[in-house]
C-alpha cells in the first residue's frame, strides 16, 4: 500500500480548516506543505504563520518540502513546530551532509529532494543519510503540471541503488500523481505519492485517498 501525502498547495485556502479536517477523517498517512521562496522556485507559498497555524488541528504528521534557498537556516524552527518530515533540495545545499545530520539532531525525518533534471546517482554517497528521497516528476513551483514520464525510470534506478546498499530509505514522486500514474510509480518501486489536484479537486477527495492508498 502507498504511503499517501496530499499536497495542501491544491487546498481550498479559503476554507482551511475544512480542508485539514476531511485530511483528519481520510486515511492519508502525512499532509504535505510546499513552502516556495520566489526565488528557488518561480513562485511564492506559504510559510510559518500558515503551519502554524494548522499544526494544532492536524492530526496527521506534516511532510514539509522547503523549495527555497538556503534551508538550513530554518531547522530549529521547523523542529519547534513538530514537523516530522523536513525536505530539502540537493540543488541549494552545498553541504548536504551537514544539512541532513542536523535535520536528524533536531528530531526530525531527513529528506532529500532531486528536481526532474538531477541524476539519481548524484546520491550515491549521501543516501545512508537520507530516510526519504523526493523524486519531483515535474518542474517545481506549480501545482496541476503534466507528469514527465521518465521519472517512472528514475524510481526504477534509485530502488536498485537503495536495495544494493542495503538501505531503508523511501521513495517518494510528487508532480502530476493521479490513480493511472500512481500505479506505475508504485510497481516502479516508489513507496509515497504525493498527490494535490488529484485529491482535492476530486469529487470526493476522502474517496480518492483511499484508492490511491491502495495501490
Amino acid at each position: 500500500m502507498a504511503i499517501v501525502s496530499p499536497s495542501l498547495l491544491s487546498a481550498d485556502f479559503l476554507h482551511l480548516a475544512d480542508e485539514i479536517t476531511m485530511i483528519n477523517e481520510s486515511q492519508c498517512d502525512w499532509l504535505h506543505i510546499d513552502v516556495m521562496d520566489g526565488v528557488f522556485v518561480p513562485n511564492l507559498s506559504f510559510g510559518f504563520p500558515i503551519i502554524e497555524a494548522i499544526r494544532p488541528i492536524c492530526q496527521k504528521p506534516l511532510d514539509v518540502h522547503l523549495m527555497i534557498v538556503e534551508p538550513w537556516k530554518f531547522i530549529d524552527q521547523f523542529a519547534k513546530l513538530g514537523i516530522y518530515i523536513m525536505n530539502v533540495h540537493y540543488e541549494v545545499c552545498p553541504h548536504l551532509h551537514r544539512t541532513l545530520r542536523a535535520i536528524r539532531e533536531a528530531g526530525m525525518r531527513p529528506a532529500v529532494t532531486l528536481n526532474p533534471h538531477t541524476p539519481v546517482e548524484l546520491l550515491t554517497d549521501i543516501l545512508c543519510e537520507a530516510d526519504m528521497v523526493l523524486l519531483m516528476s515535474v518542474n517545481p513551483g506549480y501545482g496541476g503540471q503534466k507528469f514527465i514520464e521518465q521519472s517512472i525510470r528514475k524510481v526504477e534506478r534509485l530502488r536498485k541503488m537503495i536495495q544494493e546498499q542495503g538501505l531503508s530509505t523511501l521513495i517518494q514522486v510528487d508532480g502530476g500523481v493521479n490513480l493511472e500514474t500512481g500505479r506505475q510509480l508504485i510497481e516502479a518501486g516508489a513507496d509515497s505519492l504525493v498527490a494535490g489536484s488529484a485529491v482535492f479537486k476530486a469529487s470526493s477527495p476522502q474517496e480518492m485517498i483511499a484508492q490511491l492508498d491502495a495501490l
